[in-house]
């Protein structure tokens, strides 16, 4: 039988996770149903407030506000200084709500389950590997990868040099990593400090 490799899933809209078998992927079925129900649980107590929340925003700001499979409020807003401003008012209005939460990237955010996000889907497929929290690397750069950065799936984070304020200063308070280099070479770089850093292995 193949050994599964970390390279063998694959994460869907920060919570869904699919594996690769036969040239195709294939749903984690147990993790994805439960997913699902725990969201359609969740949205249908918000459902009746979403006319609220979206009269706000529209009153004050132009953002694109949309519903999609994966979540009833979905948000595109014009620039980050209007996001910033939007999501304070919905964290205000998540801590309203028990379990609901904003995913947000750049001026991209959306209503998800607290319980299922970048960091609880790394921790299941780090669990499905039989692999310890302490040889788990996680890299990001902005807020929706906060969950996967804070310590608790993976104790190798970094952060390349475009990375937002906040997420470096996570990283820095748990003695990660933070490149000098951007993007793709950035997580490169943090790669190559977390493997130069392992102990040699002893040859038998």
């Amino acid at each position: 039988m193949r050994r599964l490799a970390l390279g063998d899933f694959l994460v869907l809209v920060e919570r869904e996770i699919h594996l690769h078998q036969d040239s195709q992927y294939l749903a984690l079925e147990e993790w994805n149903s439960a997913c699902t129900r725990c969201h359609t649980e969740l949205f249908a107590r918000v459902h009746a407030d979403l006319p609220r929340i979206v009269a706000w925003i529209n009153s004050r700001f132009h953002a694109r506000i949309y519903e999609d499979p994966y979540s009833p409020f979905c948000l595109v807003a014009e620039n980050n200084q209007d996001a910033d401003s939007i999501q304070v008012f919905l964290e205000e209005y998540c801590a309203e709500v028990s379990e609901l939460t904003v995913v947000r990237n750049d001026v991209y955010a959306r209503f998800s389950h607290s319980r299922y996000n970048k960091g609880t889907a790394l921790g299941e497929i780090a669990r499905q590997l039989g692999i310890k929290r302490e040889e788990v690397f996680a890299a990001g750069d902005h807020l929706n990868d906060v969950p996967m950065l804070c310590g608790e799936f993976a104790r190798c984070v970094m952060a390349p040099d475009n990375a937002i304020p906040a997420v470096k200063e996570l990283i820095r308070s748990q003695n990660g990593y933070i490149s000098h280099q951007p993007w793709g070479h950035g997580v490169a770089r943090g790669l190559e400090h977390y493997l130069s850093s392992r102990p040699a292995s002893k040859s038998r």
